[in-house]
């Protein structure tokens, strides 16, 4: 028997609707599955997958409580929305941007599926807030608001010490409590907190399906909760280092992930109070009256004798095919526009290795593909050297949002296990890394990131994309030194010493630089410091 949904569904114009959509869809579906699948990317974005989904076929699986007919007028907007926005994606070959298709492809799934309408009501726009969370949203929060999150982390954390304990000096990203160090690095800036919390903020939206003023609420509170809790966190942390009881060590797991655990246990309280005092309640219909109202008129207009259907239809028909097709038409159109990103620069940058260092002559050898791609496949230059027992990779660009990466996602695409070690600010600042192989294998890796005017050195990303936005034209290098983790660390020290000599970096502006940004000066009594992670 043929119904209104399989006459409209499987029509040609919304045949041709969905090919459209497919085709503007595959390509960001293709990427996206391969950040899950990329070790990289270190994306959780499956496991969001697999949650929407269920919270999909939840909802869908109970009964309409409405005979109200769905608007399938609806693809051609949202159809013309995904267009827009995959062109954008296309034209400045940002995948990200692209891949943003894919929430409007699922707010039009679970519109047509009449998710709004069920006995287990879900939000169709909030499941596709919650998709979104499937892309990989740390590494871009970590790259482009780490840094002010790290700040805003470390002046909370230190706000909160400061009204329990007396001993407590606080400078910038340092904290320091009854004489010990705690630095809050970028890792514990709050980036994965925030986006933990909103996550869970967006499931509870798109179950309570909150009113819009509710939901913009809600989401400040989401946004404020998982502030606090991860300066609440930070703050545990520094008393559990300033004052060990039973000998814990609170930067040692699982004791670490626990504190962090709970702490987000209690930002997601607020958000279910707030969910149970604004959810909307399920709409209680008449039984009755509900199919009167929605029932009987289409099926009044269908079945009337007095309607000429050919007449009437075949015109509109014709109208709608032919819009569909030019649909398809455009998508093609679109996927297939040359791609060029906005932020490319030129390859050549000059970018020379030293001849020898600490006495060893260098041998220079190939980047690797996969390091061709992270490096220099939008411009920029990179070379790598070994000196002895030492190795040398430096990244020279112009455009660090999009060339510098942290040695972690690298190293992670290469099939390597990395930890990260925390930071050290002498000789000059500096990320540690250890990277242990498939053969067993561990190395040292230690990265700086300055800028080319020798103003500025950090040891992670996000602090120089946020002086490089201030400063577009500033041209930046990453130093990354690799040696077996098992070398002395005087022969590191003294490695690193004739790489910066030979580099006219002077130790000594970098120590001003540090004190005045209140982070540990050079020379400093602590070399390595208590990361808050």
């Amino acid at each position: 028997m043929r119904t209104f949904f399989s006459e409209r569904i499987f029509s040609p114009s919304y045949m041709l609707l969905f090919g459209a959509a497919a085709v503007l869809a595959f390509h960001p579906l293709f990427w996206l599955v391969q950040t899950w699948m990329d070790p990289s990317y270190d994306s959780k974005g499956f496991l969001v997958f697999l949650f929407c989904a269920g919270l999909f076929v939840w909802s869908v699986s109970s009964q309409k409580t409405t005979c109200r007919p769905v608007d399938y007028r609806k693809p051609f907007v949202l159809l013309g929305l995904s267009a827009g926005v995959r062109l954008a994606g296309q034209v400045l070959a940002v995948n990200v941007i692209g891949a943003i298709t894919l929430l409007v492809d699922v707010f039009a799934i679970s519109h047509m599926a009449g998710l709004q309408n069920r006995v287990r009501a879900v939000s169709p726009f909030w499941l596709a807030v919650c998709f979104g969370f499937s892309l990989p949203l740390e590494r871009i929060v970590q790259r482009m608001g780490g840094y002010g999150l790290q700040h805003l982390s470390a002046e909370g954390a230190c706000g909160l010490l400061g009204r329990f304990f007396d001993n407590v000096a606080c400078n910038g990203v340092r904290i320091l409590i009854e004489g010990q160090d705690v630095l809050v690095d970028l890792p514990c800036s709050g980036a994965r907190s925030v986006l933990l919390l909103l996550f869970f903020y967006c499931c509870c939206a798109a179950v309570g399906r909150f009113h819009p003023l509710a939901a913009f609420f809600g989401g400040g509170v989401a946004l404020i909760s998982a502030l606090l809790a991860n300066m609440l966190r930070i703050c545990i942390l520094a008393i559990g280092i300033a004052f060990p009881i039973g000998g814990f060590n609170v930067m040692a797991q699982p004791l670490h992930d626990m504190i962090g655990l709970f702490t987000l246990a209690l930002g997601c309280l607020p958000l279910v109070v707030w969910t149970r005092r604004f959810a909307r309640k399920p709409e209680r219909l008449h039984p009755v009256l509900d199919q009167t109202r929605w029932i009987v008129p289409y099926s009044v207009r269908r079945d009337g004798w007095w309607l000429d259907e050919k007449r009437c239809m075949a015109g509109k028909k014709g109208a709608v095919n032919f819009i569909a097709l030019a649909c398809v038409l455009c998508a093609l159109l679109i996927v297939n526009l040359p791609r060029k990103a906005v932020d490319v620069v030129r390859t050549d940058i000059p970018l020379s290795l030293p001849h020898s260092l600490n006495g060893n002559v260098g041998v220079s050898f190939p980047l690797s593909e996969p390091e061709k791609a992270y490096f220099t496949q939008f411009g920029g230059a990179a070379q790598k050297a070994s000196y002895g027992g030492h190795s040398l990779l430096m990244v020279r660009t112009s455009a660090p949002l999009r060339h510098l990466h942290a040695p972690d996602e690298c190293l992670r695409g290469l099939g390597m296990r990395v930890e990260y070690k925390g930071a050290v600010f002498a000789p000059l600042p500096t990320a540690l890394y250890k990277a242990s192989d498939r053969e067993g294998n561990s190395y040292r890796i230690a990265v700086s990131f300055m800028s080319d005017d020798r103003l500025y050195m950090t040891t992670n990303v996000s602090e120089a994309v946020w002086l490089w936005m201030q400063n577009p034209g500033q041209v930046w290098t990453a130093v990354q030194r690799i040696s077996p983790w098992e070398a002395d660390q005087r022969d590191n020290d003294a490695f690193d010493r004739a790489l910066f000599a030979a580099l006219d970096i002077r130790t000594q502006d970098f120590a001003l630089q540090l004190a005045s940004k209140g982070e540990p000066s050079w020379p400093i009594s602590k070399k390595f410091l208590y990361s808050a992670r």
